[in-house]
């Protein structure tokens, strides 16, 4: 149990979680993951019996990660100190972890099977936080979760450390639930009641920041999506339109696109490049640490870059790019230096910065990943 100054609360939990160990016929214990109370939690806690873990690292994840750490026991059930949820109701979840299952989850709203008493609750959290957040997850990541932010789960205590956990706020639960889908760990869910709680003060949570926080944690782990899917649909977005006025302008209906237009969509496709490229570094070199190896077929796909063929596809694209600059360039020398027409000049001029700056990322990005492989090696 994560406390910090739950000294109303954390007593009843301590009886429910007892409880649930003598209903069960466990051998286990309560531990109190402190995180600087002072109201008595800590002094309540173990006149009652249980283990207190003080942890001076400020933050929800931490207090839950030390008490994670410090637990003796192979099965592990986490809850809130402060009644939202009742101890007593875990033996479903352990009887699951008995059956196989490493993470399991509750699952509070109604279409799992849960409940929610009424003001257990605010409105914005049960209708617009909670869901949108779980929905960002199963798209991202592919979870069968349906709650990903239940306070209340229980876990197979190896397997859930052995994913490296790190966050210290309540994306906590969020990185959980992440890293154990992508670790291929068996996930299940059990239906949970979330009551009221018995506090008489403010909760720790701050919808939008920590909202912010579980979303943002999200999308660090997902550059296929925050930057490869973009820059993919930029790039064939930028392609298209530079093929169709690369030659010459064309009329859409009443419409007229032409060097405007190849501005805009050269702009996209440097954008889109550099957005693609980076998501295969970031991916193969920098979060396998945090979400495990990358596809094969995404580590094969970006194997060619390297300092060497970098460099070589950023010459021969910025050679291409210079031989187009030539021709307005050679144009104006014949014309004595003088006055040209940007309507024949700026075509060539766009297409060719535009390769000269797709062959630089190229080089540049060989280089930064062969750099992310040495630091990967080492």
């Amino acid at each position: 149990m994560p406390c910090l100054n739950e000294v109303r609360t954390l007593g009843a939990c301590i009886d429910a979680a007892n409880r649930c160990i003598e209903r069960n016929a466990l051998r286990g214990e309560v531990v109190v993951a402190d995180n600087g109370s002072g109201d008595g939690s800590a002094e309540l806690a173990r006149s009652k019996g249980a283990r207190v873990v003080e942890v001076p690292r400020k933050g929800y994840g931490a207090a839950l990660l030390a008490g994670i750490e410090a637990a003796r026991g192979g099965f592990v059930v986490m809850g809130d100190a402060d009644e939202s949820y009742d101890f007593a109701e875990a033996g479903p979840m352990i009887e699951a972890l008995r059956g196989g299952a490493d993470l399991v989850m509750g699952n509070r709203f109604p279409r799992g099977g849960g409940s929610i008493r009424p003001g257990a609750m605010p409105w914005k959290h049960r209708w617009i936080g909670n869901p949108a957040l779980s929905g960002v997850g199963r798209v991202l990541f592919h979870s069968p979760v349906g709650d990903f932010h239940c306070g209340m789960r229980a876990f197979r205590r190896e397997a859930i450390l052995g994913l490296g956990l790190r966050t210290t706020g309540m994306e906590f639960a969020s990185e959980m639930v992440v890293k154990a889908t992508l670790a291929g760990l068996r996930l299940a869910e059990v239906p949970i009641t979330l009551h009221k709680d018995g506090r008489d003060r403010p909760p720790h949570l701050r919808s939008w920041r920590d909202g912010w926080r579980h979303l943002k944690f999200m999308l660090l782990l997902s550059p296929r999506w925050t930057l490869f899917a973009p820059g993919v649909m930029l790039v064939a977005i930028g392609l298209a339109l530079t093929i169709a006025v690369g030659l010459g302008p064309v009329r859409l209906g009443g419409v007229t696109l032409d060097v405007h237009t190849l501005i805009a969509s050269s702009l996209m496709v440097v954008l889109g490049m550099q957005a693609v490229l980076t998501a295969g570094a970031l991916r193969v070199h920098a979060l396998e640490g945090e979400i495990g190896p990358a596809r094969r077929s995404v580590r094969w796909a970006f194997a060619w870059l390297t300092p060497g063929w970098g460099s070589l596809a950023g010459l021969a694209l910025a050679i291409a790019g210079l031989a187009l600059i030539g021709l307005p360039l050679s144009a104006w020398v014949r014309s004595g230096l003088g006055d040209l027409d940007t309507r024949d000049t700026l075509r060539p001029m766009i297409l060719g910065s535009t390769l000269i700056a797709v062959g630089g990322q190229f080089a540049m990005m060989g280089f930064v990943v062969g750099m992310m492989r040495m630091g990967s090696r080492r």
